[in-house]
């Protein structure tokens, strides 16, 4: 165990931090003991991320004290964090993929033999550590040939090579399989058994129920409280985080399908820069009344898929049928015409015109036709506005005012407009891409009712969803896609995380049976 002068690893005190409009954090207090995991969570916009980048340097504080071990400290930057042990691990990786795994590591910190980089030293250290901590990795590998679960163990190191004894942990699970999660518990938890401590950032619940000792909640920039792990549950840490009773789990009937809307019949995209398959050869259908599942990680073509579907990009072989008719080499206007809506993975690049008000993006797509338009073109100002006042309303979009430009809303309430356009537009299939990435809690219920609403009332359902856990409470069956091909198909019913997570990393049914 790692001797310390004193019990706990961070205190921070009043912790304020102000920007334009906004208290970021209100009077914070956090503190994080040696030989602890503890989670912090919070809403979007919280104030997690504000608190964390403070810890590490990243922001400055207007007020407040901060003490490590103790001792009484301020930041300058990240380096000044680093120096005296705090490393992080950030959601996005910040590797250069070129490079090999020993020199991402060593990187900024160079071992060097006269003016160059002692490579071979470099590799000595990297395969020290890797053998110290149980990782699996080759350390003259380069990045961009290593799967996502692989890249964190390698941000993971970047920071145990400075000698870190404190980790934040950002969404460190968001891209990982559940093996190479359970492999990244297993790391964590040893980790802070050693004597070192784990600031763990989630919003999955189930996450932090599972690997964390202590759980402090944020709320509007505020420090809500801490509970001890064996005090709570889920239920009791959604509704401290939104403030009200929030229910986790998706309530629906068996579904009921009709007819194929969609089909795709071998379907392939070469990607013009690697020269191979993005999506390969890819079959499956979708029938009214159904939700159906895409699962995988980040990456692996979903999409490439959904852009396909939707008319974005165009198929290099295969066919696409939306109700039986070959919409293939037909134009985004008219599969939307056809009975098509998308709920895209990016809000702001393919969702929302970010200038315009909410008025104008609820009519986007049928903006050129009645009631919004007439045979001229020209718009109808008050059927435009009738109109988003009732999908404002029933959506419950925050504010409720119509002339909110798209960019003042929140990452939920940009959704919930887009959720709104889409649904309103009375399709017959519906794409929902990463519906609730970057979404808060509260939301993410709403929209998943929603999603099944439309299932119920007879709409083809494809959720495409990096968030297993959203995938499988969801849809009636799941198919699971790796480097563009669909790996399997399993029922919603009775497929098991550990199936899917095999599927994900590219093992075939048969392994999986």
């Amino acid at each position: 165990m790692t001797a310390h002068k004193s019990k706990l690893a961070v205190e921070m005190k009043n912790i304020v931090k102000e920007f334009p409009l906004v208290k970021a954090n209100d009077n914070v207090d956090f503190e994080l003991k040696w030989g602890e995991v503890h989670a912090l969570i919070g809403e979007n916009g919280a104030g997690k991320s504000t608190l964390m980048k403070i810890l590490y340097g990243m922001q400055s504080h207007d007020s407040g004290s901060i003490k490590i071990d103790g001792q009484e400290m301020s930041f300058n930057s990240p380096k000044d964090a680093i120096a005296i042990g705090i490393g992080m691990v950030h959601q996005h990786f910040m590797l250069l993929e070129p490079l090999t795994v020993a020199e991402n590591l060593v990187l900024g910190s160079e071992p060097t033999l006269g003016l160059s980089l002692d490579y071979k030293l470099a590799t000595a250290k990297t395969k020290e550590l890797v053998e110290q901590f149980g990782f699996d990795l080759d350390p003259n590998a380069k990045i961009e040939d290593l799967p996502v679960g692989f890249q964190q163990q390698v941000e993971i190191l970047k920071t145990l090579y400075r000698n870190a004894k404190i980790l934040i942990m950002d969404e460190p699970t968001a891209v990982l399989t559940p093996q190479e999660t359970r492999g990244l518990f297993k790391f964590i938890r040893e980790f802070a058994d050693s004597g070192n401590a784990v600031v763990f950032i989630s919003h999955k619940l189930d996450e932090v129920m599972e690997i964390c000792d202590r759980m402090s909640v944020m709320r509007d920039g505020k420090m809500i409280g801490m509970v001890n792990q064996e005090d709570t549950d889920q239920r009791k840490l959604a509704n401290m985080m939104v403030g009200r009773e929030v229910l986790l789990q998706v309530d629906k009937e068996p579904a009921k399908p009709k007819d194929v809307q969609l089909e795709l019949k071998n379907v392939t995209v070469i990607d013009e820069l690697k020269h191979k398959p993005i999506v390969d050869n890819v079959s499956f259908s979708v029938r009214a009344g159904e939700i159906v599942g895409i699962a995988g990680i980040e990456g692996n073509g979903q999409t490439e898929l959904v852009e396909l579907i939707a008319g974005l990009i165009k198929a290099d072989s295969g066919e696409i049928l939306l109700e039986g008719r070959d919409s293939t080499n037909e134009t985004a206007r008219f599969r939307r015409e056809e009975g098509l809506s998308h709920i895209p993975e990016n809000r702001y690049e393919r969702g929302l015109v970010e200038t315009y008000t909410a008025s104008m993006n609820v009519i986007l797509g049928d903006h050129y036709k009645e009631p919004f338009a007439n045979k001229f073109g020209y718009l109808n100002d008050k059927a435009i506005e009738d109109y988003a006042k009732r999908l404002i309303s029933d959506y419950d979009v925050r504010p409720r005012a119509t002339s909110v430009l798209a960019l003042a809303y929140s990452g939920g309430n940009a959704q919930k407009l887009i959720v709104a356009r889409e649904l309103e537009r009375n399709p017959d299939v519906l794409i929902a891409a990463q519906p609730t990435r970057g979404v808060d809690i509260g939301a993410i219920e709403f929209i998943h009712k929603q999603i099944v609403r439309a299932r119920d009332m007879g709409l083809a359902v494809l959720l495409v969803s990096a968030d297993l856990n959203e995938v499988m409470s969801l849809s009636d069956r799941i198919l699971v896609l790796y480097e563009g091909r669909i790996m399997g198909e399993l029922s919603g019913e009775t497929a098991t995380a550990e199936d899917i997570g095999l599927l994900m990393a590219g093992s075939s049914l048969d392994d999986v049976a």
